[in-house]
């Protein structure tokens, strides 16, 4: 493999490497404002987005049991980074509700290959911020409830003795 091909295949792996999810976009259409806007977007979440040559992604993900078969086709760019994968497909697709020029064309969470629907309804999901608030409320409602549960015997029998004091 020529040197200049070594090194593109060696950056793509990193990419892939860096982050334990990765969205891959169709790019062609944006220009250099519009991609700045969605670079920009996507580093609230800590993604960065980068143009990637197909052939040394393919190399790169097959190294890495990734198969993403028809999916490298055309222009495409890959989205890595962050520590919410729901996040920055949030703000991927987001960006391109604004423009129509562009699309998501697939992705990969761990080792499994995300189609552009799945990527889609990943965005739907909550953040990781919210699904740990919503699991505190949950683990706290239990707490309470139990506590609820445990205290009523003895509210029960306050009152009865309430209710004894009074008729006397």
């Amino acid at each position: 493999m020529r040197p200049e091909k070594e090194f593109l295949v060696k950056e793509a792996a990193t990419f892939i490497d860096s982050s334990n999810f990765f969205f891959l976009t169709d790019y062609k259409g944006i220009d250099a404002e519009e991609t700045g806007e969605l670079r920009k977007a996507l580093s609230v979440n800590g993604a960065e987005f980068h143009v990637v040559k197909n052939s040394s992604l393919k190399i790169a993900t097959k190294e890495k049991g990734i198969d993403l078969g028809d999916h490298l086709t055309g222009h495409t760019a890959i989205v890595f980074g962050g520590d919410d994968p729901s996040a920055v497909a949030k703000a991927l697709v987001g960006y391109f509700k604004k423009t129509d020029k562009v699309s998501v064309k697939a992705g990969a969470l761990s080792q499994k290959v995300l189609t552009s629907d799945e990527v889609k309804k990943l965005a739907t999901l909550p953040g990781l911020e919210s699904l740990r608030a919503q699991m505190l409320s949950l683990l706290n409602t239990s707490a309470s409830q139990l506590l609820s549960v445990m205290s009523a015997p003895s509210r029960g029998f306050v009152t009865v003795l309430q209710a004894k004091a009074k008729q006397e």
